[in-house]
This record gives C-alpha cells, structure tokens and sequence, in this order.
C-alpha cells in the first residue's frame, strides 16, 4: 500500500474524533461500568464450588 493512503474508515473515525473530542474518555467510562470490576474471591469460590458437572449429551434426560 502506498504510505499517504488512508481508507475511508480510517478517515471517518478521524473526522468522527476531530468533531467528538469527548469519544475516548466517553469509551473508558463505559468500559469501567461494564468490565472493569473487582471481583470477590470468596464469592468466586463460592460459585466454583457450587457448579454442577454438565452430562456428555446435554439433552438426555436420566
């Protein structure tokens, strides 16, 4: 590819992030609420210990 070619996606997201400067810091805001979350251990545990072990063929009925 020649080095000055930018594909009309790359020229969108540019003007897009020229005219909203606000993107990135909006993008971290809802990363944080949907992601970045501390998870807690016990409660982990808890889970891990309560699973329950799926049958070979799920639709089997015993």
């Amino acid at each position: 590819m020649a080095k000055n070619y930018t594909s009309e996606i790359t020229q969108f997201l540019t003007d897009y992030k020229k005219r909203h400067p606000d993107t990135e810091l909006r993008q971290r805001e809802g990363r944080a609420k949907l992601w970045d979350k501390q998870l807690d251990p016990e409660l982990q545990d808890g889970f891990r210990a309560a699973r329950v072990p799926q049958q070979p063929y799920v639709y089997q009925t015993d």
